[in-house]
């Protein structure tokens, strides 16, 4: 029995000091992007550190009903967009199951729901319960329209519930669904007429500097008041790749890092990965908290290689 426990003992260790370089099947880390400005930046710093530690990052733009699927089936990695409240229904079937693993928060302070152009908060809409209510009184200037984002997102389920259940007398709205791009594209070309349109608006997004826009209250029984950001991985990720799973759990960002990089993308017109590159170079001291326990793929020490990338 003694001699056992030593065996087992010796293993454990063994494991446990196995480099990250023998571990099949890890050095392609598969990410998954629902197409949204905040989860590219993240998705770009994430995948600057991967590289430098020697890894590949290979990201696939999914709508996210997909991307839970896909961490299920083990077709997706890592998702760094569980945005909650606004995805509690794809939490319970997948996260809660325990069919997908919840790694670690990566942003609070979130707020996700209805906004509005400040010219419509001024004349009086400020609420859900405002939106049919101002309709009604100016019919000839309302479409009673909702402009959602991508087919299948977790927010545009909740607004096809509230139509759907009559809530805050918004059952004869329609919604309409399109990619992040289209619909700040169709509210920019409503504010610049002054026209009535009410959309999904969220923080941390370049849209809370380029638009003069406020959120609606009344709507947190579906999105909640503030909100945090998860990242996510399929379930045995991190006993299978530790390595990759320690430095996830260590990503943790901040509003004004995601606004920034996303102003670069927008302002500039570079790409995410040049901006999160830029972002960190002018930000180092944030490697060292990221890649504390950290190691490259090949076992040796993380901060100076992933310093020799900037």
């Amino acid at each position: 029995m003694q001699r056992l426990s030593t065996v087992v003992s010796a293993t454990l260790m063994l494991l446990a000091s196995t480099p990250a370089w023998a571990e099949p099947g890890c050095e392609t880390v598969k990410m998954a992007d629902p197409g949204w400005s905040d989860i590219a930046a993240t998705n770009a710093i994430a995948g600057f550190l991967l590289e430098g530690l020697g890894y590949k990052p290979r990201v696939d733009t999914l709508a996210v009903p997909i991307i839970f699927g896909g961490l299920k089936d083990a077709r997706v990695d890592v998702f760094l967009g569980n945005w909650m409240p606004a995805q509690q229904g794809f939490h319970d079937k997948f996260v809660a199951s325990g069919d997908v693993t919840r790694l670690a928060k990566n942003l609070e302070g979130t707020e996700f729901t209805l906004a509005v152009p400040d010219y419509v908060w001024d004349a009086g809409v400020r609420d859900f319960n405002d939106l049919n209510t101002y309709a009604e009184q100016h019919p000839q200037d309302v479409d009673k329209k909702l402009y959602g984002i991508g087919s299948g997102a977790p927010a545009n389920l909740s607004l096809q519930e509230i139509i759907k259940r009559n809530d805050y007398s918004l059952g004869q709205w329609k919604l309409v669904e399109s990619s992040e791009q289209a619909m700040l594209a169709e509210v920019s070309r409503a504010v610049k007429k002054h026209k009535f349109v009410t959309f999904l608006g969220w923080t941390p997004h370049p849209m809370n500097v380029q638009l003069n826009m406020r959120y609606l209250k009344g709507g947190e029984k579906y999105f909640g008041t503030s909100g945090s950001v998860y990242t996510l991985t399929r379930k045995g990720y991190a006993q299978a790749c530790p390595n990759v799973a320690r430095l996830l759990g260590n990503l943790s960002f901040t509003q004004d890092m995601e606004n920034s990089i996303m102003a670069e993308v927008t302002n500039k017109k570079v790409s995410n990965a040049d901006a999160a590159k830029a972002w960190i170079k002018a930000n180092p001291a944030v490697l060292a908290p990221w890649l504390e326990g950290v190691k490259t793929l090949d076992g040796q020490d993380a901060l100076p290689a992933v310093q020799a990338r900037l």
